[in-house]
């Protein structure tokens, strides 16, 4: 028992500290377990079986598809559109808007999705995105109370009632806490975020790092005026013909970037997505086809005019219109002995080899962006690229004859694939009525999601699957679930929660759930939010079975105590990921997470009972 609560103890100060990552600590404290024959190698490794870690690893699957399609962005651009000029509806709808994402993704994913639409949003209404950001970051974690799936320490004590032998919670056991939480919340925050988040300064746009912008490069090289987006009208002689059989580079001396193509779809809430189709040589164009093409004003006219298409508008004209995001536009320098020295833009084989195509040339102080086919490149150029990002990615592999600037994978990764929205939204409904009413189990069902959403095209490769996954969490908790079983086997678990009870149980099971739901907040503090409901889990299971009374209380104090931290930045990822952003310091979340915390502990240790009866 020494031994244990030495690597619990030990542990605990490497958490605090933060100085090595969390799952290293975890991966050190569940090997010492095992080297002083706590454990053995069986039991120490069943964290990385249990239902909990797999689940949570199909969840992030689950979530990464449902940002990666746009689908997220979609549902929350256009609800927190009603927000208009006020500030108050504003605050309202962030509140609700990221608490309903919340509910069913990470909280994490969620800030990540919202927090630049509600710096955008605060703009609009004239004040300062430190006035929401906090705020942002607590409605995720009130969200995450709202369902089965919502927050790690909900399966926490999922995992904890079925290791007892007691009836499982359902996927909306949660929701009457959760709701409790988001009403609570928003009472709080309006006014303590008004009177201490309202006077940072308004943030300053964020560093571009080194990489230029796509709006900025198209302005440097003067493109603005050279970028058209036609439409394939009814009579235009386009439709069914390959690019190859058009041959419009040729004729006209234009490029066409991109084609977009509308979705068949008879619900109306996706109507307007646009499918982004490859503009190769055997693409065959169909009326209502969407182009974005390069070229001079001329030659563009020339093109639309003889075969009947429809000028939309252009870049210059239209740039809040002509939506850019999904082309990939990169810079790529020419090195000294570069092998395409003095080879003309047409022979390069940009195009063949990599997919992409090149819209201007920079020399010193020149930009050649007119009759490009024909100029010669020299060493030393800067070329402004166009393509998908992943095949501008694949050319950043090659650095023998040119680097490209900038991060395309990292841009790659930012491009959402909208067509399949809709495809992403039918499996997490399915997955969630299949949880709710309980077709398959839960596991199972989170499984054949994420398996659905590679295998449906809503992520774009396994190892973009992967990618998703947070493995720092899922590798904390599969390594410090055994040490719950470490503390039952030693008999720590029981000696802790006798405490509880004989220092607590005698005044009654409401201080004895005040005593648990307090010891889990300020623990939180200064530990993930989930090693601490690992923790403290079984000790209330314990101290509820010691009592007499139901265990079930006491478990929803601990989750709610673990995921409603609000006093410190590094409690919860949320909290951290909006610090920077929001030009936050740690005494304004004490001035404001602080009380906020403290209230929302008194108002459960006064719900609960009445929610889930002792």
């Amino acid at each position: 028992m020494i031994i244990t609560l030495i690597i619990l103890a030990f542990s605990a100060v490497f958490f605090m500290n933060g100085k090595i990552r969390s799952d290293v600590v975890a991966l050190c404290s569940l090997i010492s377990l095992i080297l002083f024959g706590i454990l053995t190698p069986e039991e120490a490794l069943s964290g990385f079986s249990n239902n909990i870690v797999i689940m949570m690893v199909g969840l992030f699957v689950v979530g990464g598809a449902i940002f990666q399609t746009g689908l997220a962005k979609m549902i929350s651009g256009r609800i927190m559109q009603l927000a208009g000029k006020s500030q108050f509806r504003l605050f309202l709808l962030i509140m609700l808007v990221t608490a309903a994402i919340g509910a069913f993704v990470s909280n994490t994913g969620t800030v990540a999705l919202m927090l630049p639409i509600v710096v955008s949003l605060s703009a609009g209404v004239g004040v300062s995105s430190s006035r929401f950001l906090m705020p942002l970051a607590f409605a995720s974690s009130m969200g995450g109370m709202m369902t089965l799936i919502g927050t790690p320490p909900n399966l926490v004590i999922q995992n904890s009632l079925i290791s007892g032998g007691l009836e499982p919670l359902s996927f909306f056991s949660f929701t009457p806490v959760g709701l409790i939480c988001i009403t609570v919340g928003i009472l709080a925050l309006i006014p303590l975020s008004k009177w201490f988040l309202s006077k940072n300064e308004q943030s300053k746009d964020e560093e571009h790092e080194g990489r230029k912008t796509q709006k900025e490069l198209i302005k440097e090289y003067q493109l603005a005026h050279t970028l058209f987006r036609m439409i394939v009208t009814a009579k235009s002689d386009f439709a069914g013909h390959s690019l190859q059989e058009l041959d419009v580079t040729r004729r006209y001396d234009v490029n066409i970037l991109e084609i977009r193509r509308p979705i068949k779809t008879r619900r109306p809430f996706f109507k307007g997505i646009m499918d982004q189709i490859t503009a190769g040589p055997d693409t065959v164009l169909e009326k209502g086809d969407v182009l974005y093409v390069t070229g001079t004003p001329d030659q563009a006219g020339r093109m639309a005019g003889d075969n009947r298409l429809e000028i939309e508008d252009t870049y210059e004209s239209g740039e809040k219109g002509m939506d850019l995001h999904n082309i990939g536009i990169a810079e790529v320098l020419l090195l000294p002995d570069s092998s395409l020295a003095n080879v003309m833009v047409k022979d390069c084989g940009f195009r063949e080899k990599f997919g992409v195509n090149i819209l201007g040339i920079q020399r010193h102080d020149t930009y050649i962006i007119h009759n490009l086919k024909d100029q010669k490149i020299h060493n030393g150029d800067s070329l402004l690229i166009q393509g998908e990002w992943s095949d501008i990615a694949r050319m950043s592999k090659e650095q023998n004859d040119w680097v490209v600037l900038g991060q395309p994978y990292a841009e790659a990764a930012k491009v959402t694939i909208d067509r399949k929205a809709p495809t992403a939204a039918a499996i997490m409904i399915a997955m969630i009525v299949a949880m709710v009413f309980d077709i398959v189990p839960a596991v199972a069902a989170i499984m054949i999601a994420g398996v659905l959403m590679v295998l449906t095209g809503c992520l774009r490769n396994v190892e973009d699957a992967y990618r998703t996954i947070n493995w720092e969490s899922i590798v904390l908790i599969a390594a410090m679930l055994p040490m719950s079983l470490a503390l039952e086997k030693t008999g720590t678990s029981a000696l802790i929660s006798e405490s509880l009870v004989s220092g607590l149980g005698g005044y009654g099971p409401l201080v004895l759930l005040a005593g648990i739901y307090f010891t889990t907040s300020l623990l939180t503090m200064f530990i993930s939010n989930t090693a601490t409901a690992v923790l403290l889990a079984p000790i209330a299971m314990q101290s509820a079975i010691d009592t007499g009374v139901s265990p079930y209380p006491f478990l929803f104090a601990v989750t709610v105590a673990a995921s409603m931290c609000f006093a410190s930045p590094f409690s919860t990822p949320p909290n951290a990921l909006v610090m920077s952003a929001g030009k936050y310091t740690f005494m304004d979340y004490i001035k404001v997470g602080f009380p906020l915390q403290l209230i929302m502990g008194v108002v459960m240790v006064f719900i609960l009972p009445l929610l889930f009866p002792f």
